[in-house]
């Protein structure tokens, strides 16, 4: 029997939960409280420039393919696809590392770079891919509800590594520590300092150097475009400048929300928002996790994020650029350990207008800055101000170009942001770290405990971080409550 379900917020798990569940025959209302979709998916458009506000790397492109494969549809029927080669820059003090389309393009650069290292890099990258297969067919299609759903003739045989690091793997094969930088980057991604995540998850090395990185024309607000126009056609009912006060409960089941002050009943809830804000509209009998536990947690990084706009074409950029020049041990260790802005940040900075004409006016670039930074830390417009000066003096130094006298928009967006703009824990920007004590049925649940009917779904639960996860876990929860409904 068809259920009324309502969805709170928008970004990639809760559209995908909602196109799920409305395939299921139920009537999905999803309510967001910003003016417009996609979560921290959010675009932003200023004197002619586009700019994708949140994710901007494209990879597991088979997980999106999925997705709309689900709904008889393909990626090509709601937007173009192109592989980037190079995939991306690595910037050093002393050279630039080129990451290219193929496996075989990067074996020769790691050649260059240490002598030997192709061969081991390919048996790295094949292990590698053993993994993804397991984790993405098997491991993070699970709900997460018991140890058990880890237990399978596959992970069995590869249980140590839960229990050495991605550091550990990558250390043991390679001495160059300019590749071995690049090999821990992707864990980046979870949210983890690379000798704080199972080796396991070098199945995302796989997901970089094996299938490669991918770019939507027009930006990643292009795949929220397409998930809301494939929600629309099922039926889901979206509301903007909607936001959620209030999950209200009567004898332990859920009955619906209030969102500006009006009540929607509801049969089912999910919310998509971060989880302690989602536990927060519950009365305190209702929460399953108390903020002693919200802060043993191990967080994510938060992100300094800048928005900027040329009045020129640069040279010698690509469309992503990762900027290792300082040390990558000593940022890891004062965002993770210390909690503290870093005196040196690594820093990644992305041109999309490099590979696509569309994202900024005829010759001129878009510039998108990212700095990770801890969650919770000051956030004044004297240190935003500071630390763009700090990038911008290195990207000139090491690119022999000008950029801060061709500057026609800048915006920024840092901690307080997240938290006003997401209501985000601490003003975190990628969710909870995919630790070992945090994996899988260790992390907060889809489905609540005290509360009958009440789902939640996001990068603070199962699987994780990262925009493949939570079309994955968007699907989980819907799987969940579609076996209640039965």
């Amino acid at each position: 029997m068809p259920k009324k379900i309502v969805i709170i917020g928008s970004g990639f798990s809760s559209l995908s939960a909602a196109c799920y569940l409305a395939q299921a025959g139920n009537e999905v209302h999803l309510y967001e409280k910003n003016q417009t979709l996609g979560g921290r998916a959010r675009q932003l458009k200023e004197e002619g420039f586009t700019f994708d506000m949140g994710p901007s790397w494209y990879w597991m492109p088979d997980i999106f393919e999925k997705f709309f494969g689900d709904f008889n549809k393909k990626v090509s029927d709601f937007y173009q696809l192109e592989k980037l080669d190079p995939a991306y820059y690595v910037w050093f003090k002393d050279e630039v590392v080129t990451i290219g389309d193929t496996l075989d393009k990067i074996a020769t650069e790691f050649e260059r770079i240490e002598p030997g290292s192709s061969p081991q890099l390919k048996k790295f990258i094949k292990n590698a891919g053993v993994n993804y297969d397991i984790a993405i067919n098997d491991v993070v299609n699970k709900p997460g509800l018991s140890p058990f759903e880890l237990v399978t003739p596959e992970t069995a045989v590869r249980v140590n590594q839960f229990f050495k690091t991605i550091s550990d793997d990558v250390r043991k094969s390679f001495k160059n520590e300019k590749l071995v930088s690049i090999l821990e980057f992707p864990v980046l991604f979870l949210g983890a300092k690379p000798n704080n995540t199972p080796a396991f998850y070098r199945f995302m090395n796989y997901a970089d150097f094996g299938l490669g990185t991918w770019h939507p024309k027009g930006g990643m607000h292009e795949v929220i475009k397409g998930m809301i126009k494939l929600a629309h056609s099922l039926g889901v009912k979206t509301h903007t400048s909607a936001g959620a006060s209030k999950i209200l409960v009567d004898q332990g089941k859920v009955q619906g929300i209030v969102a500006n002050g009006e009540t929607i009943t509801a049969d089912y809830v999910v919310s998509g928002a971060d989880y302690h804000h989602s536990e927060t509209l519950l009365d305190p009998p209702y929460r399953q996790y108390t903020e002693k536990y919200w802060d043993s947690r191990v967080f994510a990084p938060s992100s300094l994020l800048f928005y900027v706009g040329f009045d020129k074409k640069f040279d010698n950029v690509a469309h992503h650029n990762l900027f290792f020049d300082t040390d990558f041990d000593q940022h890891a260790r004062t965002i993770y350990d210390d909690l503290a802005w870093p005196e040196e940040p690594l820093f990644y900075a992305n041109f999309p207008s490099v590979s696509d004409e569309t994202m900024a006016p005829e010759g001129k670039e878009n510039g998108f800055f990212l700095i990770p930074i801890a969650p919770g830390v000051e956030d004044t417009q004297a240190l935003r101000d500071q630390y763009f000066d700090i990038i911008m003096e290195r990207l000139e130094r090491l690119s022999g170009q000008n950029f801060r006298n061709h500057i026609i928009f800048k915006k920024s967006f840092c901690v307080d942001d997240f938290v006003s703009e997401y209501n985000s824990y601490k003003g975190n920007a990628y969710g909870m770290a995919n630790t070992l004590k945090q994996t899988a049925f260790l992390r907060p649940n889809l489905r609540s405990k005290k509360v009958k009917n009440l789902y939640f779904t996001g990068q603070l639960t199962v699987p994780g971080p990262g925009v493949p996860p939570a079309l994955i876990s968007g699907k989980l929860v819907s799987q969940l409550i579609s076996k209640s409904i039965k």
